[in-house]
């Protein structure tokens, strides 16, 4: 059987899947509740990792080290980077990326990681198409796209405009590029799932607080629907 990490940012993007699952311990490392139990067919280890990039890799790590994880799955909410998309729409990673990655004064281009092989952390292929059919199952919106990371929560349009424009991103958040690359170095699949709580136009200071809860939820929807598919 497998074991399914699903890492949230905050209480709002886990509660009701914590509230689904059939808990059987919790532990507390690092400052992060591990829940592990069972969600749908699947054994399933779930956690808050707080915000940022850094609660996010060192969670995602914890994870995989510990609880040996065959795969994960990054929930929550993000901001458009798209005019097709609306507030509650989901967003699935084809890839994810750090566009606050900027060592440009030494010759690499934004966004790029020197000496790796690669700064695009493409998502695993089944579990895209496990999302997409949740989509489905669920009757909700959503695209496949790039998702870009930094430690910034950007609501300026100019901003969303150059993350679009450089680096080809369809919705922008803090947490998924940081647990893809930590995915990517220890080859563990993993999928990012974004549902929009803000739009592209530049007025994220006063959407978000209006539409998180219920852009989370349509997240939280997709990621129960996959538990139920993986094999």
């Amino acid at each position: 059987m497998k074991t399914i990490g699903i890492i949230g940012a905050m209480d709002l993007e886990i509660d009701k899947i914590r509230q689904d699952m059939n808990v059987i311990s919790v532990k507390n490392i690092v400052g992060m509740d591990f829940i592990l139990g069972r969600l749908g067919g699947c054994s399933c280890v779930l956690v808050k990792c707080g915000i940022g990039k850094v609660n996010a890799a060192v969670c995602t790590q914890v994870m995989i080290d510990l609880y040996a994880v065959d795969c994960i799955i990054n929930t929550g909410v993000g901001g458009s980077l798209s005019p097709q998309l609306s507030i509650g729409d989901i967003v699935i990673s084809s890839e994810a990326m750090q566009h606050d990655m900027d060592i440009s004064p030494l010759g690499y281009a934004p966004g790029v990681i020197p000496d790796m092989e690669t700064s695009l952390f493409e998502a695993d292929k089944a579990l895209i198409e496990a999302a997409r059919a949740a989509l489905v199952e669920c009757g909700i919106r959503g695209v496949i796209g790039r998702v870009a990371s930094g430690d910034r929560f950007v609501a300026d349009d100019k901003l969303k405009a150059h993350i679009a424009d450089s680096f080809g991103a369809v919705c922008c958040e803090m947490e998924g590029g940081a647990i893809a690359h930590t995915c990517y170095l220890n080859r563990i699949p993993f999928v990012i799932i974004r549902a929009i709580s803000d739009s592209a136009d530049g007025s994220g200071d006063v959407d978000y607080p209006a539409f998180k809860a219920a852009a989370a939820e349509n997240s939280e929807k997709i990621v129960r629907f996959m538990a139920d598919s993986i094999e």
